[in-house]
């Protein structure tokens, strides 16, 4: 759990000082610099996407876990979250509903989320999620100086979601192969990909709606490797 709370305190150190930094930042610029990062975090995705040893691995859970993430309409949830959010702080500190769920979901997607939590949970090495750290640092650094608190506040979602992966990583290293790890990372940056779409108001994806796809995977990897 060390990684994941160096991870947490380096997200609400960075948001801090980005919120420091947006009193001085023209919104045109802080329009661009939106731009950019969407680019930017397309570009993450479609690296780790392309790491997939098994394109219908990817696009089964892809299919699957938007079925069990539709049902259970994970976006809705989420999206009501970040509106309660924006309702008790108000628009003094910027849309903080929509920084809240916009660096969760970059935060918690991507692959060293998932790798560095399980290498964390199996070995205590926590060097991943240190690395992870100082790249979300400067993410949320910028993040916050165009979304607001919100972005801080995405901390309990990294919080939860790295710590109880590495605590379910020690219950299952048995079965988390090398295999299984790409096909997760893969898909994972797929939603990445969408988020991109998202942040760049090219496409609305109901992003969290397809978080299920990653579990999925590791089973549908599970399955087609025996």
């Amino acid at each position: 759990m060390k990684g994941t709370l160096v991870n947490v305190a380096a997200v609400v150190a960075g948001s801090l000082v980005g919120m420091v930094l947006k009193k001085g930042i023209p919104e045109r610029y802080q329009l661009t610099v939106t731009h950019g990062l969407g680019m930017a975090v397309g570009l993450i995705g479609l690296q780790m996407a392309l790491k997939t040893q098994n394109i219908l691995i990817v696009i089964i859970s892809l299919g699957l876990g938007g079925l069990v993430g539709e049902k259970i309409d994970i976006d809705r949830w989420l999206n009501r979250l970040g509106a309660w959010i924006s309702r008790r702080l108000g628009d003094q500190y910027g849309d903080a509903g929509q920084g809240f769920v916009t660096a969760s979901l970059v935060f918690c997607v991507g692959a060293m989320a998932v790798v560095g939590s399980i290498q964390d949970g199996l070995t205590g090495d926590a060097s991943t999620l240190y690395a992870k750290s100082m790249l979300d640092g400067v993410f949320s650094m910028v993040f916050s100086s165009t979304m607001g608190i919100g972005v801080a506040l995405s901390g309990v979602s990294i919080l939860l979601y790295q710590g109880s992966i590495t605590l379910l990583a020690g219950i299952c290293s048995s079965i988390l192969s090398d295999a299984i790890i790409t096909e997760m990372t893969a898909v994972g940056g797929v939603l990445i990909v969408g988020i991109s779409l998202l942040m760049l108001k090219l496409k609305t994806v109901k992003v969290a709606n397809l978080l299920p796809a990653i579990p999925v995977a590791a089973v549908v990897t599970a399955l087609w490797l025996k």
